[in-house]
């Protein structure tokens, strides 16, 4: 199986292509510009370098975030294009999770990406026999509040922390986000989805916006 992977979660723009969880070829750029000017050259490129169209593609995996929210919509909006118009089936993947399958050892994951403010998007799994399962659910909160969480709940427990926040500073690795999107695809008996993005907190334009009209009121 020919597996398209994109992330456009990140100021990372990175896609690869994967047989079943087998990683093929990469091309991860940070080149300043946006994901809207680099997604679809990159795409073709990688393409081209394997001797690929996208009619050889069998799945699409996307990131779905938390994130970028622009960087989401693109990529997104882009996997659903090729899906709807070439009907590949797709897969949506959170960051989160991808982050979590970066540790092959059993035992708590705690994964969280940085939003600012000392903010994080966070989510806490457990890994077990090689299965990954959610113990807290994903959601935005103050690294404060996360500590303590896991002070209070976990305090007998090994965790091993992952992600772009609390003393990590990682990207995506493109590879988990295919392996993923595949363990997935074939739980769903090979079933696609219509995917969505992650939002766990609203954009920094809409909340400014709610700032002022608060402040005219």
């Amino acid at each position: 199986m020919k597996i398209l992977c994109i992330d456009t979660s990140s100021n990372l723009c990175s896609v690869a292509i994967l047989q079943n969880t087998k990683l093929e070829k990469k091309i991860e750029l940070n080149n300043g510009l946006t994901h809207s000017e680099t997604l679809m050259p990159t795409i073709q490129e990688l393409l081209n370098s394997c001797n690929l169209t996208l009619k050889d593609i069998d799945l699409l995996v996307c990131d779905i975030g938390p994130g970028s929210f622009t960087g989401l919509r693109i990529g997104i909006s882009t996997v659903k294009a090729f899906s709807d118009s070439l009907n590949i089936p797709c897969i949506g993947v959170t960051s989160l999770e991808t982050y979590a399958y970066s540790i092959n050892q059993d035992g708590l994951i705690c994964s969280t990406i940085d939003c600012k403010n000392n903010n994080c998007y966070f989510c806490l799994f457990e890994r077990k026999s090689s299965i990954y399962s959610i113990v807290e659910e994903p959601n935005a909160t103050s690294v404060d509040d996360v500590l303590s969480l896991l002070k209070n709940k976990y305090y007998n427990k090994t965790i091993h922390f992952v992600g772009n926040c609390i003393n990590c500073n990682d990207f995506i690795d493109i590879e988990n986000l295919g392996i993923v999107g595949y363990n997935k695809f074939i739980k769903n008996n090979k079933l696609g989805e219509d995917i969505l993005p992650l939002y766990l907190k609203k954009p920094q334009a809409e909340i400014q916006l709610e700032k002022k009209t608060k402040t005219k009121i």
